[in-house]
């Protein structure tokens, strides 16, 4: 979720658009609940566990889960690649300073002419890659058997991403070009502090504002899965006094749950996928690890990290706005870097930065992923249930990839690394967990009845 927050705050600098929708009546997928025979011997060969639950996953399902995931390499190399050509397009056609006259005429207020000039160009940037959204964000979920959402819906969702990027861009903009005039020289500090002061208030505002623009929460309606939920919050010192339930069913069949907001604003949520498909135990294995990420302030250690990074990513811009304007700022009829023709420019040289930092995002976020998962098991103590919920997972995300190609392109461990990771944890608390069991009516939740 928190990697959700992150590419949703990022609509202020880059279009994009939501994706969710009205639902279609379709079946769920496969509830995984069994524990391999393998996964129950005494002692535990953690190995030969974790190849057990991964055969779960094979064949036909196993090749498709692997194409659709592979296939999103490509599409984030696209979609870089389309950002840079627009880009240049606007900037060697003078598209974007006609744009920049078109906002000095309709007002002399100097100080609106940004968030103007962001209208036009978000507007054309939408329109021009709008095919590939539509192919990326419904045709190919729907080729795979991702999605439940209808064309009109989605369309519907996506204007509302899209309004949402048009409103906080333009305010962001408009704020960024403000210390551009008044420091033509060290403006990338300022900027740097405005762009993480938007991102906190996005964090704090989302929930209670922006996510139910696109769902529909109420509290969680099953009281048994509240209250184990709501002792597991305040086990680990979460203010929340309630649970809420959001319907996630429209969009999609994935399984999902959050921890979000602060300063007041913290909800704990977990979608109606997650009481259809899992069982108690994996339901409390989900919601141990989204309540790790509160635990270790993994969204403010994100904050922090990103404070660190913005700077240097500004001052980059900064260096290489001064010598392009300088060597072709008359041909692209843009007057300084204060100048708002020049958005394109900057937001290029802002995208290659952070596209080839890449891998090392994705190994920030996939370490504190890990490190919820830990706590999830220490906390749940459910590391079957925590095998079950990775192999739903897989259902979009390759469950057994190469080393290097889980550092360069995974934010979360991979199916194997994590099923790994409960069953090494499940080897070295067998005494306890059966002392546990023990004094357990029910046991581990793994029959048909358990399933919510």
């Amino acid at each position: 979720m928190r990697r959700h927050l992150f590419l949703a705050a990022a609509l202020a600098l880059l279009p994009a658009a939501a994706h969710a929708a009205e639902a279609e009546a379709k079946p769920l997928k496969l509830v995984y609940r069994d524990i391999p025979p393998e996964a129950q011997e005494t002692p535990l060969d953690v190995n030969k566990a974790t190849r057990a639950y991964l055969n779960f996953v094979s064949g036909p399902a196993r090749e498709k889960s692997d194409a659709y995931f592979e296939g999103g390499y490509w599409i984030q190399l696209w979609n870089f690649l389309i950002n840079l050509g627009i880009a240049l397009v606007l900037l060697q056609s003078r598209l974007s300073s006609r744009m920049r006259a078109n906002a000095e005429r309709l007002t002399k207020a100097r100080w609106l002419h940004p968030g103007l000039y962001w209208v036009q160009y978000f507007l054309a940037v939408t329109v021009v890659s709008f095919p590939f959204d539509v192919y990326v964000g419904y045709f190919r979920e729907h080729q795979y058997d991702l999605s439940n959402l209808t064309f009109g819906g989605w369309l519907g969702e996506a204007a509302k991403g899209a309004l949402i990027g048009l409103i906080a861009g333009s305010l962001l903009v408009t704020a960024i070009y403000a210390i551009l005039r008044l420091v033509k020289t060290s403006w990338w500090i300022l900027a740097a502090g405005v762009m993480l002061s938007f991102f906190v208030i996005f964090i704090a505002i989302a929930p209670v504002f922006l996510e139910p623009m696109f769902n529909k929460f109420r509290p969680v309606q099953d009281q048994e899965v509240r209250e184990h939920v709501l002792r597991l919050a305040r086990a680990n010192g979460i203010p929340a006094t309630d649970v809420y339930e959001y319907d996630a069913s429209k969009q999609s069949d994935r399984v999902s749950a959050h921890v979000s907001g602060f300063l007041g604003t913290t909800r704990i949520s977990l979608n109606d996928n997650l009481l259809k498909r899992c069982n108690l135990a994996q339901i409390e294995s989900v919601m141990a690890h989204e309540m790790g990420h509160y635990v270790f302030n993994h969204v403010f250690k994100m904050v922090l990290f990103l404070g660190l990074l913005i700077p240097v990513a500004f001052a980059i811009t900064q260096l290489v706005l001064q010598r392009l304007i300088a060597s072709r700022g008359q041909r692209w009829d843009i007057r300084g870097v204060d100048d708002p023709a020049g958005l394109p420019l900057a937001l290029a040289v802002l995208s290659t930065f952070f596209f080839v930092l890449t891998p090392v995002f994705n190994s920030m976020v996939r370490q504190q992923e890990m490190e919820a998962d830990q706590f999830a098991l220490n906390s749940a103590y459910q590391p079957d249930a925590e095998a079950q919920v990775d192999l739903s997972l897989g259902e979009y995300r390759k469950l057994d990839p190469g080393p290097l190609e889980e550092i360069i392109f995974y934010d979360h461990p991979s199916g194997r690394v994590r099923i790994e990771t409960a069953m090494r944890w499940k080897a070295e608390h067998l005494q306890e967990l059966k002392a546990l069991q023990a004094t357990t009516p029910t046991g581990p939740a793994t029959t048909d009845a358990s399933v919510r």
